[in-house]
């Protein structure tokens, strides 16, 4: 039998190969691969002994041969096959171990050249991995380090390697070199500045970890992270204290980072299945966090906070009273840390670069039954020019602010959504209602029930899409609200404009609507 072996990661192949040669193998390598083996005193020979052509074009060509490509094709069951190497001198390949050129690490360098991305494209070993894996009934062919040991169980045990494990090896394979060509497509459009959907799309993802279970107990799970810099996302993010994280909690944590990635001030952000249920901006990030827990103390039970401030004592202290799934933020002092990790559920997490926005170019999928719906992410929370007041009053400058506020929330509130705000902080937030009336009035009913009778007077209100009647203005006027945000655009926008007009409610058209579902 004859092993070919060339790989980028050595990771443990000089004790695999000594292990085949004992085994009664012959090794054929190349390059770097086969320095290595004969340094370590295992017997090899060179790819081009076997080739009879020297390596050439600085090892750009080496295996891209007949020698070597009829030995890993040929069906060992066809006679003619079998004939046809024997008249040409060729023998047969049975087992390859490659990996390819380390592109995945070259292009996560710090300003990585072109040139250097593009010399380690593999070509010799994706073509001898797909001309081995296409003949898996004769040859076992191995991309990944931890599956050496299996392979030399079974030969030691019954001296071949089943056609089973041949199988999910050929598997293994192509999806490895799916993989890999899938980075250098994503690499290549990246460089050109390529920001249209294609034609077609392939995406490749690591996995970080499995999961105990999906949304529900009954469903399977796992966590991936997209291959490149993804700083600011919660797959940078350090684990510093408490259970795996979840399905949900995943999911939840990144909401309520994608929300408070708007706010530059101080700001903490209450999360619970999705949907914001605290917002605070403040001076300090002490008061931030007094005002996102205030703003709903039920909602936040069992619930993700993030902030983008170092998380201190005072706020470890209330923290520590309230059960909660997950904090994240950019740092924790030390005292923070000793009151937090007392709880023995608690997830901390660390996220240094917490304020770094999304890639604009980034993709936004919805797997849907037999497809894939695919957009750009919603990356802009308005058009500064587009901002018209549409009613005889203005808004104050306070109002504006937090007209603004509660712009960023309503934009991260599941639609229908409609979100109440006051001095910078939350205090009602109506979700996911199926007509814009409801979440009116489920906005204005929480904040009456969670902060008090008086939560909504002198508040303003944030839409995060056009209101089809003025049935929502008058529900504002009724709790105190004095001041409107909302995309405009409706058939019947006079009938809301009229309306404020005639209850002396500031109302801004914004030209931006912000569904999300």
């Amino acid at each position: 039998m004859r092993a070919l072996i060339s790989v980028s990661d050595k990771t443990g192949v000089v004790e695999f190969a000594r292990e085949l040669v004992g085994l009664g193998l012959e090794i054929v390598s190349t390059g770097g691969t086969y320095g290595k083996l004969k340094e370590a005193g295992v017997p090899a020979i060179e790819i081009s002994e076997l080739t009879g052509f020297p390596e050439c074009l600085d090892g750009r060509v080496k295996t891209l041969h007949p020698a070597v490509h009829a030995g890993l094709l040929a069906m060992r069951s066809n006679p003619d096959h079998m004939k046809q190497l024997t008249d040409l001198n060729i023998e047969t390949i049975d087992l390859v171990v490659v990996n390819l050129y380390p592109f995945k690490a070259t292009i996560l360098k710090e300003n990585v050249q072109r040139q250097d991305a593009v010399e380690n494209i593999d070509i010799g070993g994706p073509t001898m991995l797909r001309s081995a894996a296409k003949n898996y009934q004769d040859v076992a062919v191995i991309v990944d380090p931890r599956d050496y040991g299996k392979v030399l169980t079974e030969l030691k045990e019954q001296n071949h390697v089943s056609l089973d494990t041949k199988f999910y090896l050929m598997q293994k394979v192509f999806e490895h070199t799916s993989s890999y060509d899938t980075m250098i497509a994503d690499y290549l459009r990246k460089e050109r500045g390529d920001r249209s959907l294609p034609e077609t799309l392939t995406m490749t993802f690591e996995k970080v970890q499995d999961m105990r279970y999906g949304e529900n107990p009954h469903q399977s799970a796992a966590f991936y992270r997209e291959i490149g810099k993804k700083k600011g996302s919660i797959t940078d993010a350090l684990q510093l204290h408490g259970k795996e994280l979840s399905f949900n909690n995943i999911n939840d944590t990144n909401g309520a980072l994608e929300l408070l990635k708007e706010f530059t001030e101080p700001t903490v952000v209450g999360c619970k299945h999705g949907n914001p249920c605290g917002v605070g901006s403040a001076e300090d990030i002490y008061t931030a966090w007094q005002k996102a827990f205030s703003a709903d103390k039920t909602s936040i039970f069992g619930g993700i906070v993030v902030a983008n401030r170092e998380v201190n004592r005072e706020m470890a202290e209330e923290m520590k009273e309230i059960f909660l799934e997950v904090v994240v933020a950019p740092s924790y002092s030390q005292e923070a840390l000793e009151l937090l990790t007392i709880k023995k559920n608690i997830r901390l997490l660390e996220l240094k670069d917490i304020e770094v926005p999304q890639d604009e170019a980034a993709y936004d999928l919805k797997k849907v039954n037999g497809g894939l719906i695919v957009q750009t992410i919603d990356s802009k929370l308005l058009a500064e020019g587009d901002l018209k007041v549409v009613t005889d009053r203005t808004p104050s400058e306070k109002e504006m602010e937090d007209l603004l506020f509660a712009w960023k929330v309503v934009k991260f509130v599941k639609s229908n959504g409609i979100a109440l705000a006051k001095d910078k902080q939350s205090v009602g937030i109506g979700p996911g209602q199926v007509n814009r009336i409801w979440a009116t009035k489920q906005s204005i009913e929480h904040a009456k029930e969670l902060i008090g009778e008086d939560a909504t007077k002198g508040a303003v209100l944030a839409s995060d899409a056009f209101f089809p009647f003025d049935d929502c203005v008058e529900a504002a006027h009724q709790a105190g609200v004095t001041a409107i945000i909302q995309p405009g655009g409706a058939g019947r926008d006079e009938d809301s404009i009229r309306k404020c007009n005639e209850y002396g409610i500031a109302m801004v058209f914004t030209g931006m609507r912000h569904f999300k579902h």
